[in-house]
């Protein structure tokens, strides 16, 4: 690097944004996410002593997935490199796995792939990385905000151990705003700012649990406030409130915040107040909350709370995310009330999601067992060999389209898992399987 190279590489640094800025460089610098990087967690160690396999990050934005691979990038003895899927095509790769290789051959030293995005690769940009990954010449470290069971080839996932961020915890958000408001090497501090308590605590109460939002509206609010007499830049809550675009509502009596607004919203459709309901979502939409973060709560009511006694609810709250989605505000404060006073005075079941919850429970316990020889695949080549398939009865063909037989592994017989209330549609379905199980001759 020359004099000119090192002059631009600074000057970019210094000009890059707050939240790149504040980035930490080693593992004790980050800040939550204690859940996988905690000093006796797995990920941790394996940093630490640069043993580090292919892995996947997943989780929403502003929770540290970049961070994390930047932190490896400062902690690993291997070649590191860098892409994002979204502009990254065939031939990136192909000069990355051949300057891997190239490492590999001449110096023994490992490469790491970090790629931003992975979701964005196509199959074929994801099954061109597969054989590398495989035979070891680059471990992988892939980003993504979306769900990597669904958006990540199979093969390399079973090829990665995927770890799930969550978002930063009120407390975090607020360690990171303090810091950037005071650091003087990589955050603000040489603005002479300061921040009231109230500001920092609003700021990470509306960030919900994204740093760089949080870090976002910091830097806008000390770049554009001016010095007050006493020489200094103050970041109080109205500034806060203007740079990261959300209104304040103050509670002054009962503390309360949009953690407690939020369960009381959900508590209010599951009680089916739909008053109560309508009335915390007014308060959440003139706080300035998301919609889709609403409409997300609405979603998972209509399923756990409400469930099979109103199927309807589901579909009318998926439908109100969607449309709220295409139409924005105002109008999808419109949209909202109409989905949350539909789940609020829904016939009520959680059926679903204890049977869901008890399963897991039960799938953890025992792990996988093996799937009763009759219903496994018998389409595929050697299959009847192995009889797989044999003697399986097709309900359709029965009266009522209905036929006892085993469904669950051996040992498991009996075990109920999803058990309909007596409430609303639910109480129809108890019915119905109570009526064939009956005519097939089965007894409760």
């Amino acid at each position: 690097m020359d004099l000119f190279d090192y002059m631009r590489a600074n000057t970019m640094e210094k000009e890059s944004p707050l939240a790149s800025r504040m980035r930490p460089t080693t593992l004790d610098e980050v800040v939550g996410q204690k859940h996988i990087i905690g000093k006796d967690k797995l990920l941790y160690r394996a940093i630490k002593a640069d043993k580090l396999g292919s892995v996947i990050f997943y989780g929403p934005p502003g929770t540290g997935k970049t961070t994390l691979a930047k932190v490896i990038a400062n902690t690993t003895s291997a070649r590191f490199e860098q892409i994002n899927a979204t502009v990254a095509g065939k031939k990136d790769m192909e000069e990355i796995v051949k300057n891997a290789k190239d490492s590999i051959g001449m110096y023994g030293q490992k490469t790491i792939l970090f790629v931003d995005e992975i979701h964005r690769f196509n199959k074929s940009q994801q099954d061109y990385l597969l054989p590398f990954v495989e035979d070891g010449t680059i471990t992988l470290i892939g980003a993504t905000t979306e769900n990597p069971y669904f958006e990540v080839n199979n093969a390399l996932l079973s090829r990665s151990r995927i770890f799930e961020l969550k978002p930063l915890e009120k407390q975090d958000i607020r360690e990171l705003v303090m810091r950037a408001v005071y650091d003087t090497e990589k955050g603000m501090g040489t603005y002479s700012a300061d921040i009231t308590d109230e500001a920092a605590d609003f700021l990470a109460d509306v960030a919900n649990g994204d740093a760089r939002a949080a870090l976002n509206a910091v830097e806008l609010g000390i770049l554009t406030t001016d010095k007050s007499d006493d020489g200094k830049i103050h970041i109080t809550i109205d500034v806060a409130a203007e740079c990261i675009q959300k209104r304040v509502v103050r509670y002054d009596h009962d503390g309360d915040n949009h953690y407690d607004t939020i369960s009381a919203f959900i508590k209010s459709m599951r009680g089916s107040d739909p008053d109560a309901a309508v009335y915390y979502l007014a308060r959440m939409l003139y706080a300035g909350e998301d919609v889709k973060f609403i409409a997300r709560r609405i979603m998972i009511c209509a399923s756990e709370d409400v469930g099979n006694a109103d199927p309807n609810a589901l579909v009318v709250a998926v439908s109100a995310a969607q449309a709220v989605e295409r139409i924005g505000m105002p109008e999808s404060q419109i949209i909202l009330s109409q989905a949350a006073a539909y789940v609020a005075t829904a016939p009520k079941s959680n059926a679903a999601y204890m049977g869901i919850a008890k399963a897991m429970k039960t799938v953890a316990d025992t792990r996988t067992m093996p799937v009763p020889a009759h219903l496994q695949d018998r389409h595929y080549k050697g299959a009847e060999k192995l009889g797989h398939g044999l003697g399986y009865k097709y309900a359709h063909d029965y009266p009522n389209h209905y036929v006892t037989q085993q469904y669950l592994p051996d040992g498991m017989e009996g075990m109920r898992f999803y058990e309909p209330s007596e409430n609303g549609y639910e109480k129809k379905i108890r019915e119905h399987m109570e009526f064939i199980k009956r005519e097939a001759g089965e007894t409760e």
